[in-house]
């Protein structure tokens, strides 16, 4: 009986080790991470929640929506770097370490936004003010595209192996404390500021802000304790599913898995100019709604990750994918027939809860499935081409359709269009809850 015992206790060590091979590192360490990202895509949708004003002040195009479609151009711009910034920077990190490529990145988004912030207007330099814009874009999205891989590949293995959803939700949730920040700042300017004001030059003080806290991204990140292992044996031996070539497969699917939350985050953004160009409701009022989005976000992201551990990846990706693709039309269409403090709120609420549950079960399940030393490249590939080609693109695309169309349902249909194809990925994709991933 007591060797029967013994022999079952052991069994249960080795099946645990089987799931987690390291300790977890602190709470407090995984804080930092999500400071620094946090940081980071402040910098990066502060521009898209005052695109409008940016427009104006760098690209003085003609026509009702011609200064916002270049600003839109330009917002875009930034995502087009985050391939190049995913394979440079998340190569980096499977080699150097976690530790040293978020540092860097925190470096390169502060150029971007010192530049963003002290950048003269158009009337005062010329044509070098939207060139000097662009530039920064590219610098913020090669840094955005490589911070991704990195952070999270750092959240997945510092977890235990029964709450990596919970570790690796704080990835989203901390874009969700982004956009909170920047919807409490933009409030608080569009209450204090006159509309003339805000044009002048009160958007720039948003970016400024974030340069303030940069120091102490830096400071904590040096101080977070490095993830990464040594080389496993079956990559020293070639095997080739340790290798990222062996799973392009699922960097493939993942790229569509995650494409429909980074659309549904981007019309999410939208929503500031959707309020003020095509609703004509006030500044402050649209501010709010990217307030309560950003709430939302975290709140919600973590509830995905709760949902992940307890039920699995694939049933926290699927069932509020579904239920966003069913409502987001019928959102839209009261909103744009009723515009007005509600309806902005609760359409604003209902895109942005359901979209941050289900793409925080993808951050998590695409990790999982890569090989460990090239973890950080693989997410950060399929994070970085899924929001370059589809989420880059949304609001030119979103503000391009209403301009053509006149149609202020534009937005809930090109979520409907990008979801079915995530779904399909999704069905393809294995379960990963208790995947092993030393290795």
């Amino acid at each position: 009986m007591t060797t029967t015992s013994s022999a079952f206790k052991a069994g249960v060590q080795d099946r645990g080790s089987v799931h987690q091979t390291r300790p977890a590192i602190s709470r407090a360490a995984v804080a930092g991470a999500v400071a620094g990202n946090a940081l980071e895509f402040y910098d990066f949708v502060i521009y898209a929640f005052f695109a409008v004003y940016i427009g104006k002040a760098f690209f003085p195009v003609s026509g009702e929506y011609g200064s916002l479609l270049a600003s839109m151009a330009t917002f875009g711009v930034g995502f087009l770097m985050r391939p190049l910034g995913a394979v440079l920077i998340g190569r980096f990190a499977d080699r150097a370490g976690r530790k040293p490529a978020m540092i860097l990145t925190v470096a390169l988004i502060t150029v971007g936004t010192l530049g963003l912030a002290a950048t003269p207007a158009y009337s005062a330099i010329g044509v070098a003010a939207p060139v000097i814009v662009v530039i920064c874009r590219l610098i913020q999205g090669f840094a955005l595209g490589g911070e991704v891989g990195p952070s999270t590949a750092l959240l997945v293995e510092a977890a235990p192996s029964h709450r990596r959803g919970l570790y690796t939700s704080w990835q989203l949730a901390s874009q969700g404390i982004a956009v909170t920040a920047g919807g409490v700042i933009g409030v608080a300017i569009s209450l204090m500021l006159t509309t003339s004001q805000l044009a002048s030059w009160g958007w720039r003080v948003p970016f400024l802000f974030s340069l303030l806290l940069v120091p102490v991204a830096v400071y904590i990140r040096r101080n977070i304790p490095e993830t990464l292992e040594d080389t496993p044996k079956a990559e020293a031996a070639g095997n080739k599913e340790s290798r990222l070539s062996g799973n392009l497969r699922y960097v493939v699917l993942g790229t569509l898995v995650l494409l429909a939350g980074a659309v549904s985050s981007q019309v999410g953004n939208y929503m500031t100019t959707y309020a003020i160009q095509v609703l004509k409701l006030p500044p402050t009022l649209a501010q709010m709604s990217v307030l309560a989005g950003g709430v939302l976000t975290f709140v919600f992201g973590l509830a995905g990750g709760l949902i992940c551990d307890a039920w699995g990846r694939k049933a926290a990706m699927i069932v509020p994918r579904v239920a966003l693709a069913v409502l987001i039309v019928p959102m839209f269409w009261w909103l744009s027939t009723a515009p007005s403090a509600t309806s902005l709120l609760i359409a604003t609420a209902v895109l942005a809860s359901l979209t941050a549950a289900s793409a925080a079960a993808g951050m998590v399940a695409i990790p999982e499935l890569m090989p460990a030393r090239y973890r950080s490249t693989g997410i950060a590939i399929t994070y970085g081409v899924g929001t370059a080609i589809f989420g880059g693109t949304t609001q030119f695309a979103v503000t391009w359709i209403i301009a053509v169309t006149h149609s202020a349902l534009a937005p809930a249909y090109y979520v409907v269009a990008t979801s079915v194809i995530s779904l399909v990925a999704t069905f393809l994709l294995p379960e990963t809850r208790n995947r092993h991933i030393g290795d």
